[in-house]
């Protein structure tokens, strides 16, 4: 991800992504598919911490710096969502279970095998329409 992407952007390429996601488990490359799928999410939580960047405002430089950082949890704090997070866990419990198959994403999975069963749990987590953890972000990019 380079400099200077607005959220409508960010917003735009992560749905990318997970469309790309859904392709690649379409045709048998699970392994990217599982890969593309986390980084869907990976870049609708930096649309989130977009939102929290006031313009004409430099923002501060550890902020800048956590920004690039791949786990969700973290992009999560940064977006101001922790609390919301918890409060969907909580009366969510599908949510919940999407959340920890979800956020277990690193993009060190790029070097890793893939089997279908995993990769299709996986981008369900992500991308199913009640519970699901893009459509949390969704609600909130």
């Amino acid at each position: 991800m380079g400099l200077g992407y607005t959220r409508s952007d960010l917003r735009a390429n992560a749905q990318a992504k997970l469309d790309d996601a859904l392709l690649l488990w379409q045709n048998g490359r699970y392994s990217n598919a599982y890969y593309l799928a986390g980084y869907a999410v990976e870049i609708a939580l930096k649309a989130c911490v977009a939102a929290q960047i006031v313009a004409e405002t430099i923002p501060d430089k550890e902020l800048i710096r956590k920004i690039f950082n791949h786990e969700f949890n973290v992009l999560v704090g940064l977006a101001g969502l922790s609390a919301e997070l918890k409060e969907n866990q909580d009366k969510d419990s599908e949510f919940a279970t999407n959340w920890a198959v979800a956020s277990r994403w690193s993009p060190d999975i790029r070097d890793e095998v893939v089997d279908q069963t995993s990769a299709q749990v996986f981008i369900d987590a992500i991308a199913d329409a009640r519970s699901g953890v893009l459509q949390w972000i969704r609600a909130h990019w």
